[in-house]
Formats: C-alpha cells, structure tokens, sequence
C-alpha cells in the first residue's frame, strides 16, 4: 500500500476526533444514551411518510424527463402531476409552478429587474422595476440574492412586534411615485414567526403599480397558504420546511402572464426556460407528497401546535420569570416561539440543550452554522444585549408532548447551571 496523502491523514484525524466524542458521550450518558426532542422544525422538518413513499417510486423510474422515449416520457409525467398538484394546491396554473433547487434559488431567480408581470398591454409588462424595497426582517437570502443594484434598494421599517410598518411602506411607495417597485415580503418570519400583513401590503404596492414577492417558506403548511390568502404576485415555498426533501422547492406565479428575461441557471431550457438542468424527479415527487399531506391537516395541526406553543412558554415563564418573548403582541405561526433570558447568551444556552438532548435554534439556519446577532430582532428595536440570547422554540408535525416536558427539564437545569457559574465568575 502506498503512504496516506494529506487529505487521507486529515480525514482519518477527524475520524479519531468523532469517535474520541462519541465514546466520551456514551459514557456521560449524553446524546447517544438518549431519545433527543427535536424542536427546530423552522430550520428543516422531518421527512413525512408520505414524501418517503413517493421518492422511493421515483428514486426508482429510469429516463431523464428530457427525453421522448417511454422512459423518459413516464419520468415527464411524474413531474408534471406533481406540478398539477401543487398548482391546485396555491391556486393557480401549472404552467405558472417552476421547480427550483429551494426558496434561495426561486428568491434569486425572482428578485430581479427583468421580471415581466401583470399589466394589460406589452408595454406596462416589459417595464423594468427600477427598485426593490425590502421588509427589514426577510431572510438573508433575500437580503444578498436579489439582482438589483445596491442604488436601487431600500429597507423597510419593522414594528417593535416585527410586523413591517405599513406606514414606512406607503411613504416609500410615495417617495418612487411614478417608478415600478418590487415588495420582498415574508409570509412569516422564520425566527420570530409573526405573521406578515400580506394582504394589507399587497393592496397598497398594487395601487401603486408594483408587485409582490412573498417568501411563502414558514407559512406553508402551518396557516393559509395560497393566492386566495397571500395575493401577491409569487409565492416561494421550500419542501424541507413542510416534510418534504431538502434541496427542492418552488416559485409559483398567480394566474397572469409572467415572464423572466434573465434566468440564473441557463442549459438545456428546462421549466420553461426558466431553470435549467436536469429535473430531480424524486425530489419533486416527495415535494407534492408533502404538500398534499400538510394540507390535509394543517389547521388541526396547528391548533394543537399552538396550545404546545403556549405550554411551553408557561413552563420557560416559570423558570425564568424575567424571560422576554419576542412578537407575541403580533400573530403567529402556531408552532414558533422565540425569546431571551436577560444575561443569557444564545450560544451557551444552545450548547448545553444540545447536551441535554434537545435541538433548538438561536434563529435562522441559513447563517453557515453561526450564531449572530438577530436582524431580525434588530430591526424590531431589541437592544443588543437581549438579541444576543435569542433562542427559537418551533415545533412540526412530528412532534410531541413528551418533547414539552423534555425540554422545560433540560431548560431549567440549562438556566441554573449558567446562573450558577455566573454568580462563581462574579465572585
């Protein structure tokens, strides 16, 4: 045998590391001698059954969706009743459902000048939109991956309850009278998961001759998530958020005309010329599976998530009595709670729930595995010292009640011993 390369000898040192922890770990009994409580479903969802079943057909066809054979065409035909269903399910045409790789890409793909949409003639659709306007707590990946230039780009103001101030918007919509505006506006905020005045937002950009891109993503599957609900111009939704496969997602227009002049991917012409490369037709397959199921329960899913929600608050309440939660004043996703401990800091506490088995969030996850100050909780107004504790609580489909219990046990144990070494440090 030859002598190891670098790459060879690095990965057989971190091998030695993981085993070293896990070895460590089973004998203090944490995380692999334990059942963890997975409350971090605003980040990614279990897979659902149902979205499991599906990829498992599809994971088995043979033919790329591109060709004209009888393989080729079965695999087209899967893709193209998993885009009926979806289409059916947000209401509008098939036509208008393009497959991407997740919300980021959709968001970027849609987040451009070049969009063409709505308007009676060829002129009024082909006019550019000359600037973007941006609700102070949308995802990173609207943040950085627009195509506007940085000129034409304006932040909105948020609430204190981290809804986006209706006023800042009607005054920035007076400010570019006579220019075409885009709105980036969530559904739902994905660390705080205050529900976003869409409908009251749409109506004022639309009166003013722009349009209306909603990042969908938290709300599906959790509150009212079609055209009828969220009438704006495109929704983004992402199937890892509702149990379907991470890696797949979609941007969906409402019934019109659309067009985009500047794809990102550009090949072989696929969805209409608008996503090029090869479709993944399991993962598209598990998306429309998990879209049927959470749509068949979400409102009894979220009635029950909702009063989990306010259980777990109450025990955090009890433990920690000076606990501020954030947005509660404003509506809210069911399954989402998000709050400080004053003095606490997110990563310790993060670290310790880890330990004691229970999986939690400081926020978005998109942030390559850091954890940052919030702008979300920023934008809100929240002082720096509190933002820095931020810790989300979200829960899904899978979820239990066990989980509650679990995790008030492992929060309170968290809070002492952090209260603990506080007090040695101090003295």
């Amino acid at each position: 045998m030859g002598r190891a390369g670098p790459e060879a000898r690095l990965s057989a040192g971190l091998w030695a590391v993981c085993v070293t922890f896990g070895a460590l770990a089973r004998m203090k009994g944490h995380i692999v001698a334990q059942t963890r409580a997975y409350l971090d479903h605003n980040a990614t969802t279990p897979l659902r059954p149902e979205a499991r079943a599906a990829m498992g057909v599809g994971l088995d066809l043979l033919g790329n969706a591109s060709s004209v054979h009888a393989e080729g065409r079965s695999a087209r035909a899967r893709i193209e009743t998993a885009r009926d269903s979806i289409a059916a399910l947000v209401g509008t045409a098939a036509k208008h459902i393009v497959f991407t790789s997740g919300a980021t890409e959709a968001l970027n793909l849609a987040l451009t000048p070049d969009l063409e949409i709505g308007g009676p003639t060829a002129a009024q659709r082909t006019a550019r939109f000359e600037r973007l306007l941006i609700a102070g707590g949308e995802h990173v990946c609207v943040l950085a991956g627009h195509r506007f230039p940085a000129e034409a780009v304006e932040m909105l103001p948020l609430t204190a309850d981290g809804r986006i101030d209706l006023a800042g918007l009607k005054a920035a919509l007076d400010r570019h009278a006579g220019r075409r505006v885009m709105l980036a506006l969530q559904a739902a905020n994905n660390e705080t998961g205050v529900i976003q005045p869409v409908e009251a937002a749409v109506a004022m950009v639309h009166a003013a001759g722009g349009a209306v891109i909603c990042d969908a993503v938290q709300a599906a599957g959790r509150i009212d998530c079609d055209f009828a609900a969220l009438p704006a111009d495109a929704l983004v939704l992402s199937a890892h958020k509702i149990g379907g496969p991470q890696g797949i997602g979609a941007l969906c227009f409402a019934p019109g005309t659309y067009h985009i002049r500047t794809a990102v991917l550009r090949g072989g012409g696929q969805e209409r010329g608008l996503r090029a490369g090869t479709e993944n037709v399991a993962a598209i397959m598990g998306f429309a599976a998990a879209m049927q199921a959470a749509a068949g329960n979400a409102q009894s899913l979220g009635a029950g998530l909702a009063a989990w929600r306010d259980e777990i608050e109450q025990k955090i309440t009890q433990i920690a009595p000076d606990v501020v939660f954030f947005g509660v004043n404003a509506p809210r996703l069911p399954n989402t709670s998000n709050f400080a401990v004053p003095g606490m800091e997110a990563q310790v506490l993060l670290m310790s729930l880890d330990m004691e088995g229970i999986a939690v969030s400081s926020g978005s996850a998109c942030s390559s595995g850091k954890v940052r100050r919030s702008h979300v909780l920023e934008a809100m107004g929240v002082s720096a010292a509190l933002a820095q504790g931020a810790i989300r609580v979200s829960l899904g489909w899978d979820s239990r009640h066990d989980d509650l219990d679990r995790f008030a046990q492992a929060f309170e144990k968290s809070v002492r011993t952090v209260k603990a070494r506080q007090v040695k440090s101090a003295a």
